[in-house]
């Protein structure tokens, strides 16, 4: 219990952290792209070195790569359906109509975005708490900066710190849901279903890592980046060893 514990509370960090800085403390745009480039690295490394082995050992080389498929598709459709923020998108000079139009929007967008993360996390657990632990910490650096993007454009409407803060820091709860559901609910489930899942939890973090993280990084740096990701790929080799 200590350990999903803790767990809970690495992934309840990051939509907290970036709700501060984004109402109290603007961070630099060169730290939130380094932190996009670590994100992906450590979604990467997870999917490649942990999820799809693993998923390969309990299951079957078709079941994983159709839940790589499958996992990919889900969070295609829901990006399509709810378009996805980026942090480059969210820049406190844009003009108060185009806030306006697109704060809200923004916050229902990361609502759902976070219930498949915070289900990933949760599967991760029924493996192991090094699993776990390396995908809640992947995700919640990735959303520190989804964390900026909902709480600023919030606060330059209204003005309060508060409320602006509580609003974007709630976008966790989505999150705490899909752990909980994993983890109570998804226990009993048979060996060849949770390789179905991981394989779609890798499916869900690789397309995330590729379609957003990597690009958004390196568009502003490129080499710095690429530094980033690397450091992602090491830590989660180094938290095999915990």
């Amino acid at each position: 219990m200590n350990q999903i514990l803790l767990i809970t509370t690495i992934a309840a960090l990051g939509p907290l952290i970036g709700s501060f800085l984004g109402v109290y403390k603007r961070c630099s745009e060169k730290i939130l792209y380094n932190f996009l480039g670590f994100a992906a690295g450590i979604m990467l490394a997870i999917s490649f070195v942990n999820l799809i082995p693993e998923s390969l050992k309990l299951s079957t080389p078709l079941i994983c790569v159709i839940g790589v498929i499958v996992g990919s598709i889900l969070i295609f459709s829901i990006d399509k359906l709810i378009p996805h923020i980026h942090p480059s998108l969210c820049l406190p000079e844009n003009p108060r109509h185009e806030l306006e139009k697109t704060a809200i929007f923004i916050i229902i967008g990361i609502f759902i975005h976070n219930f498949p993360e915070g289900l990933a996390i949760g599967i991760g657990f029924l493996q192991s708490f090094q699993f776990s632990l390396a995908i809640a910490l992947g995700i919640a650096i990735h959303d520190i900066p989804e964390a900026v993007c909902t709480s600023l454009p919030y606060y330059s409407l209204n003005g309060k710190r508060l409320k602006s803060f509580l609003v974007s820091a709630s976008t966790v709860i989505p999150t705490l849901l899909g752990i909980f559901i994993a983890y109570f609910f998804l226990g009993a489930i048979s060996p060849i279903l949770i390789g179905f899942l991981m394989a779609s939890t890798a499916g869900v973090m690789i397309y995330i890592a590729a379609d957003e993280l990597i690009p958004t990084s390196f568009s502003k740096l490129r080499f710095g980046s690429i530094y980033s990701l690397t450091c992602g790929l090491a830590t989660v080799i180094l938290l095999t060893l915990i």
